[in-house]
């Protein structure tokens, strides 16, 4: 089978923005801090050389275009994914220093705002690798978000229970789910409309019951307790990682959690083997005994179940109130973070990262007064979103089932 071009060609536009970069580069030092007030030691503050970092960079790009370019064009294999990682790290790294030019850029601050971005794109992007992975395509992440956001809020105001409030959140995503799949799998309607048509009735519903209901006393509706930072003694003290991924609230560490058992369940389990093969197969898993609809049913329930865990961050974890359309189209960064995965769990993870990581960038930037236009950074994580799915990750291929009604004959 003939590789996909799109690859190179994709690394060959980047290494032109890096190439202009480096041209453009700034003489000079950008300082890093790494250190925060909690770690067990301290490490000093770091500069460095902005030119020589833009170089060296630059010159892994073009060696990642090189080698892309060969492999494809020449040898007809695909790129691994090593290279790619490689060259977006030094692609990354290249516009830090450039745009913390002269300033300290304060790295694990940067990574701890990149990582409350991407709680609710990593569930969403769970819920949709749950969904495709046994054939229904979930455009309504958005509309399970919203909803795990606006029903979290409203039953931990009423009951003062956060726990409550988690699984108000989980029974609204799955609610919106179980819509999705009865309308995808029972009624046989194209599952793309359903989504979308979903999505709309949640933001609909939920703007509606909050101008009506919740802005008229917002304290006995709309002021829910959020969750208190855990710090792990030890882990969260290490220098760097330890205050990112061991100082959260219990929603991130549920996180860390759900991304685990949803890989171990889909590849390392009979019924993952059977999702799967409802995914691609499902005339030939329902020949053996499978359910398919039943299985359909249950994925899907279970993805939205996720999807509204994730949008009970919006609202218990990070803003402590509702407010209209907060979700504000993460729903559909999660299904390009799936997209970019490749429909597994702990690549979609790592993609969704990425993207928080490239929306938090612009409230770092704003912070130290970059001369970067606005514009520029509000549209970043959209335009990563857009370069990830239409090149970078090269021809993708969903489950083969995925949006193909089952009928049993």
């Amino acid at each position: 089978m003939k590789q996909s071009k799109r690859t190179p060609i994709a690394l060959l536009l980047m290494t032109i923005i890096g190439a202009w970069l480096f041209i453009a580069a700034p003489s000079g030092l950008t300082t890093i801090n790494i250190s925060t007030d909690s770690d067990i030691f301290k490490l000093p503050d770091f500069g460095v050389n902005i030119a020589l970092i833009c170089a060296s960079a630059l010159a892994v790009q073009v060696a990642g275009f090189v080698g892309s370019a060969y492999l494809v064009l020449a040898r007809n294999r695909k790129t691994p994914r090593w290279v790619v990682i490689a060259f977006a790290a030094a692609l990354v790294i290249e516009i830090l220093v450039s745009l913390f030019a002269g300033k300290t850029m304060t790295f694990t601050s940067l990574l701890q705002g990149s990582l409350a971005l991407a709680v609710p794109l990593i569930f969403g992007s769970l819920a949709g690798v749950l969904s495709e992975r046994v054939g229904v395509v979930n455009i309504a992440i958005e509309g399970q978000l919203l909803a795990g956001a606006f029903v979290s809020a409203l039953v931990t105001s009423l009951s003062h229970n956060l726990l409550a409030g988690l699984i108000g959140a989980l029974i609204a995503g799955a609610l919106v789910a179980w819509v999705l799949a009865v309308f995808a799998i029972k009624y046989v309607v194209d599952q793309i409309i359903v989504g979308v048509v979903l999505n709309v009735l949640v933001i609909g519903l939920t703007n509606f019951i909050f101008s009506t209901l919740m802005v008229s006393n917002l304290p006995l509706f709309d002021q829910p307790d959020r969750f208190p930072t855990i710090l792990i003694p030890l882990l969260g003290q290490i220098p760097v990682l330890g205050p990112v991924l061991f100082n959260q609230t219990l929603i991130v560490y549920l996180m860390y959690i759900a991304v685990a058992v949803v890989y171990f369940a889909l590849f390392k389990t009979r019924w993952g083997l059977r999702v799967r093969a409802v995914g691609e197969y499902p005339r030939a898993a329902d020949t053996v005994g499978i359910n398919v609809f039943r299985t359909r049913y249950l994925s899907v329930m279970i993805g939205g179940a996720l999807a509204g865990l994730g949008g009970s961050f919006f609202t218990l974890g990070q803003v402590g109130a509702f407010g209209k359309e907060m979700t504000n189209g993460a729903g559909y960064i999660a299904l390009a973070a799936l997209i970019f995965g490749r429909w597994n769990p702990i690549y979609a993870a790592f993609a969704a990262l990425l993207f928080g990581f490239a929306e938090n960038l612009q409230y770092g930037l704003a912070i130290i007064g970059s001369s970067v236009p606005s514009e520029f950074l509000l549209m970043l994580p959209y335009a990563m979103t857009v370069v990830a799915v239409a090149g970078l990750v090269g021809k993708v291929t969903g489950p083969a089932a995925s949006g193909k009604a089952y009928i049993k004959s």
